[in-house]
Order: C-alpha cells, then sequence, then structure tokens
C-alpha cells in the first residue's frame, strides 16, 4: 500500500467533497405544507430563504396553527436539505459513512 498514493486519493475526495457543498449551498429546495398555505423555500446550507404565508390560515385568535404550519413547513424542508446532502456526498465518497462530514 502506498501511502503517497493514498494521501492523494484523500486530497481528490476533499476537493471533490468542498465543490459538492457549494454545488448544495445553491439549490434550493420546497416544502409546503396545507396544500400550498405555507410553503418554505431552503438552501443547502439549512437557510430559509424564502417563505409564502397564504392570507386565508392567518387567524388571530389562532396564532398557534400557523406557528405549528410554519414549523411543519421548515422541518420538512430541513428533512429535504438532509437527504439532498446526503445523496450529494454519498456520491463522492462512494457511501462511505465519515464522521464529522455534512449530513452523516
Amino acid at each position: 500500500m502506498d501511502i503517497r498514493a493514498l494521501m492523494k486519493q484523500a486530497q481528490q475526495m476533499q476537493k471533490k467533497m468542498a465543490a459538492v457543498q457549494e454545488e448544495l449551498a445553491a439549490k434550493e429546495i420546497t416544502a409546503e405544507v396545507a396544500g400550498g398555505q405555507v410553503v418554505v423555500t431552503m438552501n443547502g446550507k439549512h437557510q430559509v430563504t424564502g417563505l409564502v404565508i397564504k392570507p386565508e390560515v392567518v387567524d388571530p385568535d389562532d396564532v398557534e396553527f400557523l406557528a405549528d404550519m410554519v414549523q411543519s413547513a421548515v422541518n420538512e424542508a430541513a428533512r429535504k436539505v438532509d437527504e439532498m446532502v446526503e445523496s450529494e456526498m454519498g456520491s463522492v465518497t462512494g457511501g462511505m459513512n465519515i464522521p464529522g462530514m455534512p449530513g452523516f
């Protein structure tokens, strides 16, 4: 086993992973709840980049319901981003579970 070849391989994988992370940051995922009454858009860095709330779901007497819908939409978007990150990183690492890597 050639340690230099192994190190070179690790460096190449690291470069690929950095490129994929950059690509993921630019991608967006959308999640909606209640038939599209609340829609959240999130990028690959788990940052909310958009939030749409239809006026008909805003009820001043039931703010908790609206909060629950927003929370559900954000959680669903985060779950979808996690799936996207795991899939993209898995393609770079060959499915190896590397501790400390995003998405693992």
